[in-house]
């Protein structure tokens, strides 16, 4: 597999620290689905990456998941010139929202094994 790393600013790893110690509900739900290679390919959780922390990533097949909180509220602008920044460097993205997590989750995690398995077979 790929595994290239992407750099970061140093200064995000103890914030990056925090975040993994204080987890949303819906960031626990999705790390208890996805941990010690549930789908194949081992994900991290809130990884630094440039300047910014993305909520889980697997560098196996450069994939972020997102999980867009009430924190994304009013946000489009910033999340979207994040995430155009670190596709410049290969990451896709995938983005749940906490409601979709919430209410469906069966179905999240059917789009997540799809997207997962489509990277893993390019």
């Amino acid at each position: 597999m790929r595994n290239k790393i992407i750099p970061y600013n140093p200064e995000l790893k103890f914030y990056a620290r925090e975040l993994r110690k204080n987890s949303t509900l819906c960031e626990v739900i999705v790390w208890q689905k996805i941990r010690k290679r549930a789908l194949g390919v081992q994900f991290h959780r809130q990884v630094p990456m440039l300047h910014y922390i993305v909520d889980f990533y697997c560098h196996e097949i450069f994939l972020a998941i997102e999980i867009d909180g009430s924190s994304h509220d009013n946000k489009q602008l910033y999340d979207a010139k994040r995430q155009g920044e670190l596709e410049k460097h290969g990451v896709q993205f995938i983005r749940f929202t906490n409601d979709e997590i919430k209410q469906h989750l069966f179905s999240v995690l059917l789009a997540l094994e799809e997207k997962v398995e489509a990277l893993t077979n390019a």
